[in-house]
């Protein structure tokens, strides 16, 4: 193991592309990271070991112990509330009872819903003057209306919460309490249902945080990885044009897209080592925070042939950008859906979108919890 830590969150290349490091980090199967809080860690870096430590009992969600590493200096109510952070069997129940709002079926239904969306997003970006920043345009504005159409929050309420946690928090109180009185055919009337006459078991607090994560998850990361993917196809013109040429590849462009992100990273994973585990050779001991690196799992040589190389024809893609184990993402569906339909929008609609700054004019946002890029600007 190397004689001194890294920092981690890895800084991004101005460009269109991943941290440096990804390309030679699996050198060692385990590598000390400082993170933005000041306190160390141990990065997994390797695909079958990451695979392992997300499904090992030993490795916890639970970081609400005495001296256990902290992501920031300071801690949020969602990223960092140990009420939240649970593992097996509180965390197995709310799955169970939040996977009922995401199961392949229901989520396949909305794609007529999310095409119209779309279609309604393109049309108005067309009628705008570029450069236009398609974050703010498209990616944002699609994710939120299908995310809040789904948990039943009203249109002339959804940018209530855009800049603000506390504000989202605040919302959801209000929102739950109102629906409470006047419940619809929506996911946080169904919860409140759960909470009010299924025997309490879910919690009120569990309700309320548990809508708050939906909410702002639900739209801010899809939204992300939309604008960093769409970054990624204008900079592989090649890649494209094939895509252009042959839009049944579109599914499996999505996944490429994700496994190759150039926004966000797993500081968000972040555990709590509760025995002493061996991985790779290494003893990570008991007490230590540990991170699997979902990013340099991506970039494996071992699982993904010539890893550094954008290809959208690459097939039996299993990255694991939506986790795996017990902590697999829930909205993992969605996304899926939601990429896949904005991507085509963008491509039928608008054939010579381009990026109207050069790769290297792109910034990454400075704040470790803030994935993804400033801005996505685009011309046509």
């Amino acid at each position: 193991m190397q004689s001194s830590p890294l920092r981690f969150p890895f800084a991004w290349p101005r460009a269109a592309e991943p941290p440096v490091e990804l390309a030679t980090l699996r050198e060692e199967p385990v590598v000390r990271v400082t993170l933005p809080s000041g306190d160390e860690a141990f990065l997994v870096t390797r695909y079958e070991d990451i695979r392992r430590v997300l499904s090992d009992p030993r490795v916890s969600r639970n970081r609400d112990r005495p001296g256990a590493p902290r992501m920031t200096e300071q801690k949020t109510k969602v990223f960092q509330n140990p009420r939240i952070d649970r593992d097996p069997p509180e965390h197995t129940r709310m799955r169970r009872l939040m996977a009922k709002a995401f199961t392949a079926t229901r989520v396949e239904a909305l794609r007529p819903h999310v095409r119209q969306v779309a279609e309604e997003l393109v049309t108005d970006l067309l009628k705008q003057s570029p450069p236009v920043d398609l974050h703010e345009a498209f990616a944002v504005p699609l994710t939120l209306q299908v995310i809040c159409g789904l948990l039943g929050v009203p249109p002339e309420d959804q940018a209530r919460f855009r800049g603000s946690l506390g504000e989202a928090w605040q919302y959801m109180g209000e929102l739950i309490d109102g629906k409470r009185r006047d419940p619809g055919d929506d996911l946080i009337s169904a919860l409140i249902g759960v909470h009010d006459e299924d025997d309490g078991r879910l919690s009120a607090h569990e309700l309320h945080v548990w809508c708050v994560i939906l909410l702002l998850a639900g739209f801010e990361t899809t939204a992300t990885q939309l604008g960093s993917g769409t970054v990624l196809l204008l900079t592989h013109p090649g890649q494209l044009e094939r895509l252009r040429e042959d839009p049944g590849l579109i599914p499996d462009a999505v996944e490429e897209l994700l496994r190759c992100q150039i926004a966000g990273h797993s500081l968000s994973m972040l555990r709590y080592v509760t025995d002493d585990i061996e991985v790779g050779g290494v003893t990570i001991p008991r007490g230590s925070g540990l991170i699997p690196i979902l990013e340099s799992a991506n970039f494996d040589e071992s699982v993904f042939p010539d890893p550094m190389r954008l290809d959208i024809t690459r097939k039996n893609n299993q990255h694991l950008v939506f986790s795996a184990g017990p902590h697999f993402c829930m909205g993992a569906a969605l996304a899926r859906l939601e990429l896949q339909v904005a991507l085509e929008a963008l491509i039928r609609n608008v054939p010579t979108l381009r990026l109207a700054v050069p790769p290297s004019a792109l910034r990454h946002h400075d704040s470790p919890l803030d994935l993804g890029l400033r801005e996505v600007p685009v011309a046509w």
